[in-house]
């Protein structure tokens, strides 16, 4: 299923002869296969206030923020350190003073501007890598994030995109170009998840995503229409906290495509910084939990929370049943 929503992707695993989908989010992945987490906020002496509010909106979604001071030679000092610049300052300064150190797209900093009423937030490099991140990060404050990118432009989510909403990273830069064409045309589908162990034989149009991690686990969620976003996150909270887990353990929230349109429970994963992944029918009826559903004989659906849970997780287990929370939200944990 494609969709324009940059928090959620579809995802189809080849492991056992059957597809699944499977993602996370996470802060967008850098140059060195990690999530671009380290921030620097450049600016002039005058404009240090702002910076510091803005460093403040900031501070809770990135492992450091350092204000670093305008001089003539700042970014060459400082070129390597951080995976993103935010400059406040105007844009042809920037570019005047990187476009020198410009050597790769995935070697080089992502880079994004901003003016000091905090109107525009403009990716100028690295918009896959950070820099449209941080831009959209700073639509908090009432900045407009100006993404030129291809695929966010025209509303697509882009292979680097959907490595973010699946908590992994491009193994093989290169090959980018040819899959955010096909993005563009959408002639991509879903991303194929192998589990191995494997050997695959790729080409060079054919883009490679790692996992960042192994050991999270999976919101399978099912919810009622209409539903509130407080219901969802209230729920999560609580299936969360019966395992002894919180929002942190969670990789993603997984769901059925007929949820596609939720608003609550979008709005749910995007306030918990959260990637939503979508399954279709024939997928979760694949991975059918050991509940008992009315969906099934009522609509012929399998239960979405525990067939999503399953589905999504790597082990493709569960880790706790369902449960029904305020008469509105269902959810079982996965792993």
């Amino acid at each position: 299923m494609s969709t324009d929503d940059d928090t959620t992707t579809d995802a189809s695993s080849d492991s056992t002869s059957s597809n699944d989908d499977s993602g996370g989010h996470c802060s967008t992945p850098d140059s060195d296969g990690e999530v671009a987490e380290e921030i620097a906020i450049i600016s002039f002496e005058r404009k240090w206030e702002t910076a510091e509010d803005v460093e403040a909106e900031l501070a809770d979604r990135y492992s450091s923020i350092d204000l670093i001071e305008y001089e003539s030679d700042v970014f060459e000092q400082h070129w390597g350190e951080y995976d993103c610049f935010l400059a406040l300052m105007a844009s042809g300064i920037v570019m005047r003073k990187t476009a020198g150190l410009l050597d790769d797209k995935w070697e080089d900093p992502a880079v994004v501007v901003v003016d000091e009423a905090l109107t525009w937030a403009i990716p100028i490099t690295g918009g896959h890598h950070g820099a449209n991140q941080v831009a959209d990060d700073l639509a908090s404050m009432g900045a407009v994030p100006a993404m030129t990118t291809a695929s966010e432009a025209a509303g697509k989510q882009g292979v680097e995109s959907k490595a973010k909403a699946l908590d992994s990273h491009v193994v093989n830069g290169d090959s980018t170009v040819a899959t955010n064409l096909a993005v563009l045309d959408d002639g991509l589908g879903p991303v194929a998840r192998l589990d191995g162990p494997k050997a695959v034989l790729v080409g060079d149009d054919v883009t490679v995503l790692k996992r960042n991690g192994d050991d999270g686990v999976v919101l399978g969620t099912g919810t009622v229409s209409g539903v509130d976003t407080e219901q969802v996150v209230d729920a999560w909270d609580r299936a969360l906290t019966a395992e002894g887990l919180d929002f942190d353990d969670v990789d993603f929230v997984a769901t059925g495509t007929r949820k596609a349109g939720e608003d609550g429970l979008y709005e749910a994963a995007q306030e918990l910084d959260l990637g939503v992944v979508l399954f279709e029918k024939e997928d979760l009826e694949e991975f059918e939990g050991p509940t008992p559903s009315r969906s099934k004989e009522l609509i012929g659906w399998p239960g979405i929370a525990e067939a999503s849970a399953i589905a999504g997780g790597r082990d493709h287990e569960l880790l706790a049943e369902k449960e029904r929370y305020d008469e509105a939200v269902t959810v079982a944990v996965g792993r």
